[in-house]
């Protein structure tokens, strides 16, 4: 299938790594130019070169997202880096699971703060796109903690925040081509990643959650960007304000 993504343009937050570069890959892949943020300047400049390699035009920096006026500024050197934006992916994220002070802080920073500044930035190129081609996307990546709470969890109320804030986006955007949507993955496999640092770590409850989930195994990050990208492409250009669940069957609640 065409997803007629080729010759657009997409920034990544949070790209250098796991999921986010996984979206940043498929995007080059399908022909997008992307550019992408994160703190460390040499993982940036390694993502940088191997989007390039794969014939797209790419372009980074070093972006603390909780600094808004350096992740607009960002946005709009990406705009004009690239030659507009079409696509937003909203992918960093502070991953903090406590319910402490400090803990509410970074997440609403980074996981809410962080999407309403990138978006605030890139709107008017995504709405001048929109109009030249009908179509421009805002993806957020949330996660099933959203919707699944055992106790008070800064991490799950701030990416639940995000999936009321993206339909409050689609329902403003729609009629100037602007969507908004949520992808919501479960649990995540990658070398180096949270679940990766449990398998090393704790192995017996790594093993646990494995078979807490009907499939017997995690996502790969490659797997939570096929469902990304094809959100950013014009091939889902009616879909907007949708929160897609990408877990594998782990969540137990029906989705209406």
């Amino acid at each position: 299938m065409d997803l007629g993504l080729k010759g657009k343009n997409a920034i990544v937050t949070g790209a250098t790594r796991g999921i986010g570069r996984a979206i940043a890959d498929l995007l080059a892949d399908e022909g997008v130019n992307v550019s992408v943020c994160a703190r460390k300047a040499d993982e940036v400049a390694a993502t940088v070169s191997a989007l390039e390699a794969k014939g797209v035009k790419a372009f980074g920096q070093v972006v603390d997202i909780a600094d808004a006026a350096a992740l607009q500024g960002f946005v709009r050197a990406s705009a004009e880096a690239l030659g507009g934006l079409d696509i937003l992916v909203s992918n960093a994220s502070a991953l903090v699971q406590g319910a402490r002070p400090e803990d509410w802080k970074a997440m609403f920073e980074i996981d809410i703060l962080g999407a309403v500044n990138a978006l605030d930035a890139a709107r008017p190129h995504l709405e001048a796109a929109a109009g030249k081609t009908g179509d421009a996307a805002v993806v957020l990546i949330s996660s099933i903690s959203a919707a699944e709470a055992a106790a008070p969890s800064a991490y799950g109320a701030m990416k639940a925040a995000q999936i009321h804030f993206a339909k409050g986006v689609a329902r403003e955007g729609a009629p100037k081509g602007l969507r908004c949507n949520v992808v919501s993955p479960g649990t995540v496999f990658f070398e180096g990643g949270v679940w990766g640092n449990v398998k090393a770590a704790m192995p017996a409850f790594f093993e646990q959650m494995l078979k807490r989930n009907p499939t017997g195994r995690m996502a790969t990050p490659e797997e939570i960007a096929a469902a990304t990208v094809f959100l950013c492409s014009p091939r889902s250009a009616f879909t907007t304000g949708i929160n897609m669940v990408v877990d594998g069957g782990i969540s137990q609640r029906a989705n209406f």
